[in-house]
């Protein structure tokens, strides 16, 4: 490993492994982290740090990956629970985590159920139970398991005893993952009350998160508490022991327990508070001597802009899209009318035209609706005549394409401060 980056918490600058006096023996040859102490943590895989960035799909409100890692774990469990709740069967941690594992090959433990359980609390009623037919594993049939039972209404019955539909199964998949978005929407609210201006968007109206928040980067879900099986009394601190053992134990030894607990107290009252307050925002040196009030101008009309995208309907993007290849299809458009020689094309011909020309593969029929946005816009330049049972396009091949470039971006400049 030596040789092997590793940068130090609160450091940005890289330092070798060799240094690091405590490098753990399971550390791979990638890039790891010192942490306080010595000891070594693997840094997250790209795919999982810039998982939103690789999305093939429209911007929207995308959930980090491992919101989704969770959603799948949770439509796994619901499997699986689904279908021994239909047989009868109990419940247990034991057999969901070997199926979940099964099916999605990855770690599935206690802890996700607690995350499953805060994002979704009426999903199951957790207990802790014992005397259960275990069937060969090695847990015995007096310990105590934690099981699970799905919550259901009292409509949903068949013959008399509740029963796991698939309709039910897809309307608790979607619940969840409704949870998991406004779980996301809370810190990107606090995300935009601490932008300068601040800024506030309705959770129904927002379409897409902001561009600097940074979806991949959201904090992981503090698991719910689940129910642990009755203890019996044991003796865990130097301080319980010291009182039960009271004049049974010779002076050195109740003197050693007493320094013993006397200094774990301390300990636990001089840990330092970690302040999550966030840092006020600094004027870069850049902007020195540029007037306070052009500032906060330029800084309100990029809210304005920031806040109109978040907002903006998929239509409203689709047609944004659109205005954006306008100008480059203009001249597209003209330089066939100039080869074909003619005033007038039979739409499909023009669009059959435009999509052997353009420098993105579109179909005729998307083709189509860039031309007849040519006719709303530029009413002058282009004409969509209906003529028995063809569809022409007409182009005035005198006008100055310049000029018309020209109003096709001052067209999309418009739509987008909308």
């Amino acid at each position: 490993l030596l040789g092997s980056e590793v940068s130090p918490v609160g450091s940005g600058t890289p330092v070798l492994a060799g240094l690091c006096p405590r490098l753990h023996p399971r550390c791979r040859p990638r890039t790891v982290f010192a942490m306080p102490g010595g000891c070594c943590v693997e840094k997250a895989p790209a795919y999982q740090r810039f998982h939103t960035l690789a999305q093939d799909q429209p911007p929207g409100l995308t959930l980090p990956y491992k919101f989704k890692v969770l959603a799948e774990m949770f439509r796994s469990v619901d499997t699986i629970a689904g279908m021994l709740f239909n047989r009868a069967e109990t419940i247990t941690f034991a057999k969901v985590k070997q199926g979940v594992q099964d099916m999605m090959r990855k770690q599935f433990e206690e802890r996700h159920v607690g995350q499953i359980k805060a994002v979704y609390p009426t999903s199951y009623r957790l207990r802790q139970e014992k005397n259960i037919p275990t069937f060969g594993n090695s847990v015995k049939k007096s310990d105590y398991q934690l099981t699970l039972e799905p919550v259901l209404g009292e409509e949903e019955k068949v013959d008399g005893r509740p029963h796991l539909s698939a309709a039910r199964l897809l309307e608790r998949r979607k619940e969840f993952n409704r949870n998991l978005v406004n779980i996301v929407k809370q810190h990107h609210k606090a995300f935009l009350a601490a932008l300068s201006p601040p800024m506030v968007v309705p959770e129904e109206k927002l379409t897409r998160w902001h561009p600097r928040f940074k979806v991949d980067e959201v904090p992981d879900i503090s698991p719910a508490e689940l129910p642990r099986p009755p203890q019996e009394d044991r003796l865990t601190t130097a301080q319980e022991v010291l009182s039960t053992a009271r004049g049974m134990l010779t002076p050195k030894m109740e003197k050693a327990l007493a320094n013993l607990a006397l200094r774990t107290a301390e300990a636990g009252a001089g840990e330092p508070v970690v302040s999550k307050a966030p840092s006020p925002a600094s004027t870069s040196s850049a902007l020195k001597g540029v007037s306070q009030a052009l500032l906060e101008r330029i800084r309100a009309k990029e809210a304005q802009k920031l806040q109109a995208l978040m907002t903006r309907d998929p239509q409203q993007e689709e047609r944004l899209a659109m205005l954006g290849r306008l100008p480059a299809m203009a001249r597209i458009l003209r330089n066939v009318f100039v080869a074909e020689k003619k005033q007038a094309l039979t739409m499909e011909v023009a669009c059959a035209r435009m999509a052997d020309s353009y420098d993105a593969q579109m179909p005729p029929g998307e083709m189509e609706k860039h031309l007849r946005l040519f006719a709303e816009l530029l009413p002058d330049w282009v004409g969509i005549h209906a003529i028995r049972t063809d569809t022409y396009i007409k182009l005035d091949k005198g006008k100055d394409l310049g000029l018309v470039t020209e109003r096709l971006t001052k067209a999309a400049k418009e739509a987008e401060a909308l």
